[in-house]
């Protein structure tokens, strides 16, 4: 697998010679700064392409993650044409400047979700982690989400207004800012009365029509990014379970098989999250891996620890519930049988995903996930398991 490195652009506090060091040869990157729904021009992915190469280091632009979908198509409101039109042509321009693959994602409103940044690891590491009570407390007492209480055992509940009683006011600023660290770059982040002005927006939406709106955006894309060569990989929903009312349709199997049904071709991908798809107690990612083996154009490798109420935690890379050997072993499997068929390419990028905050990235404020050695850790750990998988077993 190619091995790559998620950097968030000229200002991401973990460089591009970090990536180099840690061994990646490709770079996943976005154009952050760029408003959603707006073309990528050739000049800005020119730019971005020439900040990357410029040090010498032998990196390249492998993986675009992501094009943003605007919100308008999640909702499905309003003339979502020229935002599709211009979604089209940002594509055409990617393709234009020899990008092949396109990460996004169909979360509505926010991204990656967690309630702890720096849950402790031992010996003084810090990890994220998704504390269920936390959530609840955010979501029934915070929030004031009408609903929010139902679904969840009297436990949780127990436990989420204990921890409201006792919190501090910076404590619950602080859990608002962990909800919104997800979203990186440029995005939007709510105080509580935005967040629940933007879930007002979406009130009373069900799954099936969230899938609707899914399979409109992506007839309406899906054939341009076939004919310019480029794959677009859905992300599943992270955490995999609905979250503040919002329907989630990404995050089971059956979830991936509806989507690439939708629009029946190898352009409409998957990007496998073994800890998105992880967290979720009903998922065997490696099976998932295997069964989907021919639309996976993108991997993020990480692990979690589950609990049993629903809360998990960032695990080490090879550490999780997620046995790791057997999904980079269905990945390498996917890999040879494109090579013998004669794919020009045939390599599935990968990045390692969520770090701990070791060492001396303690401290030092990269994108909460994202700090260096961390990341150097789980990358060297899984070219370890790679190496020693292709060294036993004939891939050809």
């Amino acid at each position: 697998m190619e091995q790559t490195w998620r950097w968030f652009g000229p200002e991401d506090r973990v460089t591009l010679a970090a990536a180099r060091q840690a061994g990646a040869t490709g770079i996943v990157t976005a154009l952050h700064h760029i408003p959603y729904g707006t073309v990528w021009s050739p000049e800005e992915i020119e730019t971005r392409k020439a900040e990357i190469a410029s040090p010498g280091f032998g990196l390249t632009w492998s993986v675009v993650e992501s094009l943003p979908v605007h919100e308008q198509v999640k909702i499905g409101e309003g003339d979502l044409e020229p935002i599709f039109a211009n979604y089209r042509q940002s594509l055409r321009n990617l393709a234009a400047a020899g990008l092949r693959t396109v990460c996004y994602n169909f979360m509505p409103v926010l991204d990656w979700t967690r309630t702890q940044l720096d849950a402790p690891v031992p010996g003084g590491a810090t990890a994220l982690r998704f504390n269920l009570h936390e959530y609840v407390a955010f979501d029934w007492l915070i929030l004031e989400r009408p609903g929010a209480e139902e679904g969840h055992s009297d436990a949780v509940l127990a436990r989420a207004r204990a921890w409201h009683d006792a919190a501090s006011e910076d404590d619950k600023k602080r859990l608002l800012a962990n909800i919104m660290a997800g979203l990186p770059g440029a995005y939007d982040r709510y105080d509580v009365p935005g967040l629940r002005t933007m879930l007002a927006r979406y009130r009373g939406m069900a799954p099936d029509t969230l899938r609707a709106n899914l399979k409109r955006f992506l007839e309406a894309v899906i054939p341009t990014a076939a004919e310019v060569g480029i794959n677009l990989c859905i992300h599943p929903d992270d955490p995999p379970r609905p979250l503040f009312g919002l329907p989630r349709i990404v995050s089971t199997g059956e979830d991936l098989a509806a989507i690439l049904a939708m629009v029946d071709n190898p352009a409409n991908g998957v990007t496998l999250c073994s800890g998105s798809l992880g967290a979720h107690p009903d998922n065997d990612v490696p099976a998932l891996a295997r069964r989907f083996a021919d639309r996976i154009w993108f991997a993020h490798l990480r692990n979690v620890r589950k609990d049993p109420d629903g809360s998990f935690m960032e695990a080490e890379h090879l550490g999780g519930d997620t046995d790791m050997v057997a999904l980079v072993d269905a990945l390498l499997g996917e890999e040879a049988r494109r090579r013998k068929a004669g794919w020009t390419h045939w390599q599935i990028p990968m990045r390692p995903d969520h770090g701990h905050e070791i060492l001396y990235d303690i401290g030092r404020g990269s994108h909460p996930g994202y700090p260096a050695i961390g990341r150097l850790r789980g990358l060297a750990e899984l070219r370890g398991v790679m190496t020693a998988l292709e060294a036993v077993k004939p891939y050809g």
